[in-house]
């Protein structure tokens, strides 16, 4: 099992498209897939076309409860949604509660072969939670020198979560979002990021496609809604790369 936390503390940079649809690619392509709704804000659990739920990922770090009741079997993947109640989580000032999550999760690891965390746009709690959890982070990065500027930051919060709370996690890489070719400005940013960050970024880029937009407006991934979307062709080829990246590393 792959454990894959999809993360950003910048808003709007695709964190949760790109955790919906590489879910639903990696299901496409023959894996047991459980995603993780970790923003109170709950984007990822409307996407997928669910609304208000009884239980959630709230329970589990807040109360303990097993994971297993919170989850909810969908067509392709699995999902544990998301409540605007986990905000609290951030006030929550028990010992060591950063380790609840990957706690929850080892009682499950031989049912999945990817979980992936859709995380909250910050560095709080919920993030260093799910960073603890993780084997993996995939960063998804938009085109604008200011939030290449921010990725000095977020890298410097793995390397001190990788330090202190775990071991085991790897910048598995970072996926361009919202990219257009066209624009000089975005061959700059890619340029400067490939300068940077080499083969860390993914040679696949996440164009600017309204399909999935639309997609998860109608509560669908990106398969579902238009398989034959640029949108579709780019999550295709995102997914590919991850499963060769994690099988991989974990090959040694």
């Amino acid at each position: 099992m792959s454990v894959i936390s999809v993360a950003n503390h910048k808003g709007g940079v695709g964190k949760t498209t790109t955790t919906v649809n590489l879910a639903a690619g990696l299901a496409q392509m023959g894996n047991k897939v459980l995603m993780i709704d970790l923003d109170p804000q709950a984007n990822a659990t409307c996407s997928v076309g669910l609304s208000k739920q009884d239980t959630s990922i709230f329970q589990v770090l807040m109360f303990q409860d097993d994971i297993r009741k919170c989850i909810q079997q969908l067509e392709q993947i699995d999902i544990v949604p998301s409540s605007i109640h986990l905000a609290g989580f951030e006030k929550n000032n028990e010992v060591g509660k950063e380790f609840i999550l990957q706690e929850s999760l080892s009682d499950i690891q031989t049912e999945y072969d990817y979980i992936l965390i859709d995380c909250p746009p910050s560095l709080g709690a919920l993030t260093v939670s799910a960073l603890t959890a993780s084997d993996y982070v995939v960063i998804p990065l938009q085109p604008e020198f200011l939030a290449l500027q921010g990725m000095t930051e977020f890298i410097k919060i793995l390397r001190t979560v990788k330090t202190r709370m775990n071991t085991s996690l790897e910048l598995l890489g970072i996926v361009v979002t919202q990219y257009d070719g066209r624009k000089v400005l975005h061959q700059e940013i890619l340029q400067h990021a490939l300068g940077k960050y080499g083969d860390m970024i993914f040679d696949t880029r996440i164009r600017g496609n309204i399909s999935l937009a639309e997609a998860q407006s109608m509560g669908k991934d990106i398969f579902q809604y238009d398989a034959s979307s640029r949108g579709a062709e780019d999550y295709r080829g995102l997914t590919e790369e991850i499963i060769k990246r994690t099988r991989e590393l974990v090959s040694g």
